[in-house]
């Protein structure tokens, strides 16, 4: 029991709340873009396989890191006892959390339109998400050390992964269809974060809020926080499919244009 707990509280280990662009932050900020520039120089013309290979392994390490937070959200010890109590809100099925169901399409999936959905959602979706919360990180940091760690990292491998895929399937920058692709698989998501919104009160009446459209809650993003209480909630599951799409579709076109250009200028 006191091993146990033992360990419970070095994974709890708590420090001053980091300051949004204060040190572990821009450490981060520079791993992100020393690892990026690592991909895309030495990786960029790799193998499929090695690729696959690549997504895996980030996979594998965003997996391990929600494992922690997930125990670390439900596990405690006061120095006699050890508590369990699941904290619902924190269930892995949010926006940032989809990479952790698309990448294993990229490296497993043979279903070839399947795969370019996942191909096209990660260097759109899950790039723009991963960027959003570097660039605005109000809210995302702690007291706990691990959670900080984990939150940047899994975030920073959505940005890694994200412009790393753009360089490697540049081929594909243009095309809208393909574009399309991660558009029905943004809605497929956002139909189960849906389902699940409605299920849950059968096993919780804590706040169960993912990808943050459930009619039960209220939405916490910028704009869309002002718009939710406005209309009625099929109305908002619309407003939010358009709106994420529209920025997707932009993160796709200035990869698109930044393609065009550097291919331009190599001529």
């Amino acid at each position: 029991m006191k091993v146990l707990g033992a360990i419970i509280n070095f994974l709890d280990f708590k420090i001053t709340t980091p300051e949004p662009y204060g040190y572990l932050h821009l450490l981060f900020i520079a791993l992100v873009i020393i690892t990026t520039v690592i991909l895309c120089v030495k990786f960029k013309n790799a193998s499929q396989k090695v690729y696959e290979r690549i997504i895996l392994i980030s996979w594998i390490i965003m997996v391990v890191f929600e494992a922690y937070k997930q125990f670390n959200f439900t596990f405690s010890y006061d120095g006699t006892t050890i508590t369990g109590d699941y904290q619902w809100y924190a269930f892995p099925f949010q926006f940032c959390s989809t990479p952790l169901y698309v990448f294993p399409f990229i490296v497993f999936c043979k279903n070839e339109r399947v795969k370019n959905a996942a191909i096209a959602f990660t260097m759109t979706f899950v790039l723009f998400a991963g960027l959003a919360v570097y660039a605005t990180p109000t809210t995302i940091f702690v007291e706990t050390l691990g959670i900080n760690i984990q939150t940047l990292t899994h975030h920073g491998l959505q940005i890694v992964m994200g412009i790393f895929t753009a360089v490697y399937y540049r081929e594909k920058l243009g095309n809208l269809k393909f574009f399309v692709h991660g558009t029905v698989m943004f809605l497929g998501v956002l139909i189960i974060a849906q389902a699940l919104n409605l299920l849950a009160p059968l096993w919780t009446s804590e706040t169960f809020n993912m990808f943050f459209i459930s009619p039960h809650g209220t939405c916490e993003l910028p704009i869309l926080q002002d718009i939710q209480p406005l209309v009625p909630n099929a109305i908002f599951f619309i407003i939010y499919l358009v709106g994420f799409s529209l920025v997707a579709l932009l993160v796709f076109g200035i990869e698109t244009g930044i393609y065009k250009l550097v291919k331009h200028f190599k001529k």
